[in-house]
């Protein structure tokens, strides 16, 4: 039971270690199936300091999970690292998917996608077994097997009680299987590879809607980079990208859209004052890799400096269980700004339960700098913990926000957040205690974030917002240098 609750830590250590893969290669596992049970993973020692397996039957590997087998190995036998299921019940033409993972010098790295078809067996000596068509075997030396073994089934919740952990254990959950020490580190990514080598992020690729309606769309291509250890995301023109008054046409990215396919996520067609999003921009998210509840997310990032700009550095719900309109379930903001230069000294973050004012900022708390926050790198830190969620910037607390005794429930009622009922059938914190995944993009204009004014060249109740935004391009364009990039150095998610 201790080793199944040990996979944890190969995925932790999965997860900050990624960008070192390319500077050793793993060895290739060696897949043996017992007969008549049994699968046998290992590989030869080169001074490592633990080994783990994840793998499935028959099932490809979806992202980083923990697989069916799924387990750490913490020491050598006879010069080999090697993985048991004394269980699997395996037979000629079952696949194993999997991917392995070791500590070598204190740095992780892995093999990914392992592929191993059962072609034959092997007795517990490594000797080959002639099996029949009928599956019985006339030339095994096999153990007579225990009538005490039990079966490969979860022990009961009294052994699980006397488990011996080696940590204090924290509140924080993960969405892998395991045990959370107080303090651990969940989650790091220092950005030293693109987003497609170190397959933890999913970049988004679709128009952007309700609630807020930014002005813009989401293409990974065009927008985002990664250079000397920095995610770079940049807001570009989309006819710079696609030609002159490409505003007014049909754009179709349905074949590579992240959105729901046959819907507007992934196909427009301008029409009149309706015309495309007209700026490009980009979003990226674990939400298929790593999801958390309760934690310290750390972020050291540069905010951009543009008119109309805003960045999105925040928690979002995996689940949605309290709803998907208007933020029933909730969303986190660790650090945002507008990033209009009059503006460029706030700093916000904290909660968003709902999409219209007053109850969207009731919750948000600010802090006023003594310089712009785009001028320079800042680490931007959100402590959400069962009783509330606290706010910082460069370790210093600026905000903290506490849940009435009977939740946010009451005060959402009474600004007629129609979600606000939902939130009863969870604990004091509803909406924010359930898995929440990490996202960072970057968005200009919409409907939400800047108030009405006489500078802005559009009302955010007009049908025609988008098209007086673009009208008003020799207005804002000019104030898009190379700060209006977001820049993120790096994430970090400790158990609290």
């Amino acid at each position: 039971m201790f080793l199944k609750n040990m996979s944890f830590v190969s995925f932790v250590f999965f997860l900050f270690s990624f960008n070192y893969v390319l500077c050793y290669e793993v060895p290739r596992a060696r897949l043996e199936a017992i007969y008549p049970r049994g699968l046998k993973v290992s590989i030869p020692d080169d001074r490592y300091t633990l080994f783990a397996f994840h793998g499935k039957l028959n099932q490809e590997m979806e992202g980083l999970e923990a697989g069916h087998w799924s387990g750490d190995i913490t020491k050598p036998k006879n010069g080999r690292w090697t993985y048991r299921d004394r269980n699997a019940k395996l037979k000629i033409g079952d696949t194993v998917y999997y991917w392995t993972y070791v500590i070598k010098d204190g740095l992780g790295y892995r093999e990914d996608n392992g592929q191993w078809t059962v072609t034959h067996f092997v007795d517990e000596a490594g000797k080959p077994v002639a099996v029949d068509a009928d599956g019985i075997a006339h030339n095994a030396v096999t153990s007579p097997r225990p009538e005490t073994l039990a079966p490969a089934t979860s022990p009961p919740l009294d052994v699980l009680d006397n488990v011996q952990y080696p940590c204090e254990l924290s509140v924080s959950k993960v969405n892998v299987p395991g045990f959370v020490c107080q303090g651990q580190l969940l989650f790091e990514d220092h950005f030293n590879a693109s987003i497609a080598k170190g397959k933890v992020w999913t970049p988004e690729n679709k128009f952007v809607g309700e609630p807020d309606f930014p002005f813009n769309m989401y293409l990974q291509d065009n927008s985002v980079t990664v250079e000397d250890g920095k995610l770079s995301i940049k807001p570009v023109t989309l006819e710079s990208i696609y030609g002159e008054n490409f505003v007014r046409q049909t754009l179709d990215i349905n074949a590579r859209c992240t959105g729901v396919i046959g819907t507007t996520d992934c196909a427009r067609e301008a029409s009149g004052a309706q015309i495309l999003p007209p700026i490009v921009s980009a979003k990226i998210t674990t939400k298929n890799t790593f999801a958390f509840k309760f934690g310290k997310i750390e972020v050291r990032a540069k905010l951009p400096l543009g008119d109309w700009i805003y960045p999105e550095i925040q928690l979002e719900p995996r689940d949605n269980i309290y709803g998907i309109n208007n933020y029933a379930s909730g969303i986190i903001r660790v650090a945002t700004n507008k990033g209009n230069a009059e503006f460029s000294k706030k700093l916000y973050a904290g909660p968003i339960m709902s999409a219209t004012e007053p109850y969207r900022s009731s919750h948000l708390r600010e802090r006023t700098g003594s310089d712009a926050w785009t001028k320079d790198f800042h680490i931007y830190s959100v402590e959400w913990r069962p009783d509330g969620i606290s706010l910082f910037v460069d370790g210093e607390k600026y905000g903290e926000v506490r849940p009435p005794s009977e939740g946010f429930y009451k005060s959402a009622s009474e600004n007629h957040v129609q979600a606000a009922s939902q939130w009863l059938k969870g604990t004091v914190m509803a909406p924010f205690d359930d898995m929440f995944y990490i996202a960072v993009g970057l968005n200009v204009g919409g409907v939400r974030e800047f108030a009405d004014n006489d500078n802005k060249p559009w009302k955010n109740e007009a049908t025609k917002a988008m098209i007086n935004f673009w009208n008003a391009r020799d207005q804002w364009h000019s104030t898009w240098f190379e700060e209006r990039a977001l820049q993120i150095d790096y994430v970090r998610v400790f158990a609290l």
